[in-house]
């Protein structure tokens, strides 16, 4: 598997955000955002540590990790990324594995594994590890919302996310009737997250307030604020 970094630290966004996390990036995305602020693990040149599934579940071992994030690039195009979920989900000290996907490929072979684990969960560990998605809608801002698979959707249960990446007020209107179309607040956690330096965080919150948009989470990126202008490493 190409890796273009693995890590520990905490986690920046989403229900987990500020919890410690072991983190493993792949390279790679089929998708160009206009906001992309991993766009150097995009790159098809990007050097990269190829791994096993053996080698990335020593290093979450090593690390006595609770938690674990597959991020990008996109790790859904990883051929061995269901393989690897389930390995990280029979170690003993994981308790979430989130998988963070761009909503453009399919996130059903991660759904259909999580059912295989709680079907198979083990007698003296009934709930076993959790293993949930943190998928993008992506709005018109990115220049992407055109790849967004729909059939994704229906496939989200309570342990998963949508994150909305708001530049504009224009997204802030398009994210609120997907949250509408989908009845997302019934189905999943449903996160409001800014293009950092792009928009005020307090009008998506006055946005939120003022459309009464409950179950609706506004969120900044944690570590753009604990470390800002680091891109790697965080």
């Amino acid at each position: 598997m190409a890796v273009a970094e693995r890590f520990v630290s905490l986690n920046g966004e989403g229900p987990r955000a500020g919890k410690r996390a072991a983190f493993i990036r792949f390279r790679g995305c089929n998708l160009a955002c206009s906001y992309c602020d991993t766009r150097w693990a995009c790159d098809p040149a990007c050097p990269v540590a190829w791994e096993s599934v053996d080698d990335l579940a020593s290093f979450v071992a090593a690390e006595e990790a609770e938690l674990v994030t597959l991020t990008g690039g996109e790790p859904m195009l990883q051929p061995a990324l269901v393989p690897l979920v389930k390995r990280l989900a029979a170690l003993p000290q994981v308790r979430f594995v989130e998988i963070e996907t761009n909503g453009a490929v399919d996130v059903g072979p991660i759904v259909r594994l999580r059912a295989d684990l709680l079907r198979r969960a083990a007698p003296g560990r009934p709930n076993g590890a959790r293993v949930g998605l943190t998928m993008d809608w992506k709005l018109p801002s990115s220049g992407m919302e055109r790849h967004m698979l729909r059939d994704n959707v229906a496939l989200l249960a309570s342990d998963d996310t949508v994150k909305f990446v708001i530049g504009d007020e224009a997204d802030l209107r398009r994210a609120a009737e997907v949250v509408c179309a989908f009845d997302l607040t019934s189905r999943c956690n449903v996160y409001f997250s800014p293009v950092f330096g792009a928009i005020d965080p307090a009008d998506i919150a006055r946005f939120v307030v003022d459309g009464r948009l409950n179950g609706v989470t506004l969120q900044v990126q944690l570590h753009k604020i604990l470390w800002p202008g680091q891109e790697k490493g965080v």
